[in-house]
């Protein structure tokens, strides 16, 4: 610090002069004891001064209420918001949310590295601190089909940019533990660097090897033993709530029941639709919940500032200290714990603050590339045996493979599978390279009948992915998507119920978060009228049903894969 700045505030800091702002009359948390104080907090071009007893040349009356650190997203997906990040990065503010740590992978595995700098671009001068890990998994596995492929070559540009701050989450967990050339070069490239994980279900020694590469951080665990396995192996494990997978419940009730120090557990969203942080909030959600099991508020606050800070190397940031930034979140009370206001870098942020949305590069539209799809591309010719089925479960991304009779119908003499109220079809369209690859399979749990929806977005590789229980809505969702460059639609008895298009590489929208808010509230309530369980969010769980690197089933362009096996099936009806 420049040393006239420095006596400016440290005269600021003993009360010898006013202060530039003035917190008044709070109780502030202090996120490294854990404890509320009752104080003043003094503020000057958005540096904590100190906390005590201030005046100031601006005073802002806060008797009565809670001053804690500005929350920390320690993993999300801005694409997944559906909504330009510009446009998402203001509302999770108003919820109590002043840092996000961004992996854009989803824009990666559309258009490289053009996609990442449409992220970069978007996130500059917005009322947060917006982090970016740099992509691990672009594409994610071998058997991807995405529209890109970012090296380590091509990442080395990035590395001077100081808001990426390290490796994106390394998803490829086989190439890591068996020493793969290009994975261990990207790795390398970020060493001294945070590097964020993707581990799901890993057996104890594939564990140790996959954190003896030097990964730290991971957001997939779905239970309290796995999560604990992870931290004894020196792992962060970042808790998830977001709209599809939901895995606070499991782990904060295991936290509680007990007695767990929370020293190595922060919170994320990773993927959450807007409609949804418009309903429920954001990081804010996750606190709430949290107190809620029994965790202890002060607890759940660090985990939200201090622990997430801590873990990703941000010194600045995540307590309510002299030298930190400015952020701050302010309750009601302890109990209900609503956010009454936000402060980025001593300044409110302004609710609901009209935000114009930054056009994006041309070439980041128009990426859907298919031709000569039909319906026949959808027919699933029936063995007479078994078949591999996509077990889908409520509240989570996981997948069960189940070895099934299915039913069928004849026609022309031969058998194909007949989709019921148990069981229906899915199937990945490739969009990038305008291949003609199309998988088909059968799921079971999700529920819709009467129609079929579909969507551009399915992680990671983002082809076209439709679910139904007849062949011609199939077909009329995907004729949809590939009109409109890319959605989610909803196909009901032959007709098109209601499309959001997704032009910004079929991942995003830029035509507001009121209008997506809107038609995606419309949608998910029809899709759960035509019998899609409560439990489902229809569209993000239906976008996982793609991504190959979690347990146990799923669906490619290239055919039914069985991760575990890493195997491809051509049909569901192969061994």
């Amino acid at each position: 610090m420049e040393l006239e700045k420095y006596r400016r505030y440290s005269e600021m800091a003993r009360g010898l002069r006013p202060a530039e702002t003035v917190f008044r009359g709070a109780k502030v948390f202090m996120s490294r004891t854990g404890e509320f104080v009752d104080g003043d907090v003094a503020v000057a071009d958005g540096v904590i001064l100190g906390v005590g007893d201030y005046r100031g040349e601006t005073e802002i009356d806060l008797t009565g209420k809670y001053l804690c650190p500005g929350f920390i997203d320690s993993h999300l997906h801005l694409e997944s918001t559906l909504v330009t990040p510009g446009e998402l990065i203001r509302q999770a503010a108003q919820c109590g949310t002043t840092t996000f740590i961004v992996d854009p992978h989803e824009s990666a595995n559309v258009s490289g590295t053009t996609g990442i700098d449409y992220i970069l671009e978007q996130t500059e001068n917005v009322p947060a601190n917006v982090y970016v890990m740099m992509p691990s998994c672009v594409p994610a596995t071998h058997v991807d089909d995405n529209g890109a492929a970012v090296t380590a070559a091509r990442m080395k540009p990035y590395l001077d940019n100081p808001r990426i701050l390290g490796l994106g989450e390394v998803m490829d967990a086989v190439s890591v533990v068996e020493g793969s050339v290009s994975m261990h070069e990207k790795l390398n490239l970020f060493q001294g660097r945070i590097r964020d994980g993707h581990a799901p279900f890993l057996n104890k020694g594939d564990l140790a090897a996959y954190v003896l590469a030097g990964i730290s951080t991971d957001h997939e665990c779905v239970d309290y033993e796995y999560a604990m396995e992870e931290c004894r192996n020196g792992m962060y494990v970042l808790i998830r709530e977001g709209s599809a997978a939901r895995n606070l419940n499991a782990i904060v009730e295991g936290l509680v029941s007990h007695g767990t120090d929370t020293s190595f557990f922060c919170f994320c969203t990773d993927d959450k639709h807007i409609e949804e942080i418009r309903r429920e909030g954001h990081i804010n959600y996750n606190v709430k919940q949290a107190v809620r099991l029994g965790l202890p508020v002060e607890k759940a606050l660090q985990m939200a500032s201090l622990h997430a800070a801590e873990c990703y190397g941000l010194k600045h940031l995540g307590a309510v200290a002299p030298g930190y930034q400015a952020d701050f979140v302010i309750l009601d009370n302890l109990t209900d714990l609503n956010v009454l206001e936000v402060y980025f870098r001593g300044r409110k942020i302004i609710r609901d603050e009209k935000v114009q949305v930054r056009p994006c590069a041309p070439e980041l539209k128009n990426t859907v590339r298919v031709s000569g799809f039909s319906e026949k591309s959808l027919r699933l010719k029936h063995s007479g045996g078994k078949a591999h089925i996509l077990k889908m479960t409520e509240g989570q991304i996981s997948t069960e493979d189940l070895y099934e009779d299915v039913p069928f119908l004849e026609q022309g003499g031969k058998r194909y599978f007949a989709p019921d109220g148990t069981y229906q079809k899915i199937a990945a369209v490739e969009r990038h390279r305008n291949t003609g690859k199309t998988g088909v399979g059968i799921v079971k749990g999700y529920g819709i009948t009467g129609g079929a929806i579909a969507s551009s977005v399915s992680h990671d590789s983002h082809n076209l992915i439709v679910i139904g229980d007849n062949d011609r809505d199939m077909y009329l969702a995907v004729k949809e998507l590939i009109r409109t460059q890319g959605g989610y639609t909803l196909v009901e008895n032959g007709s098109v119920f209601e499309t959001l298009p997704l032009p910004v590489m079929g991942l995003m929208s830029d035509a507001g978060y009121e209008t997506v808010n809107a038609v995606l509230k419309r949608m998910i309530r029809k899709a759960h009228e035509m019998g899609v369980r409560e439990g489902f969010d229809p569209f993000i769980t239906l976008s996982f049903m793609a991504l190959p690197v979690i347990p146990e089933i799923r669906i490619t362009p290239r055919g039914v894969y069985l991760v575990k096996e890493d195997r491809m099936l051509r049909t569901p009806f192969d061994l």
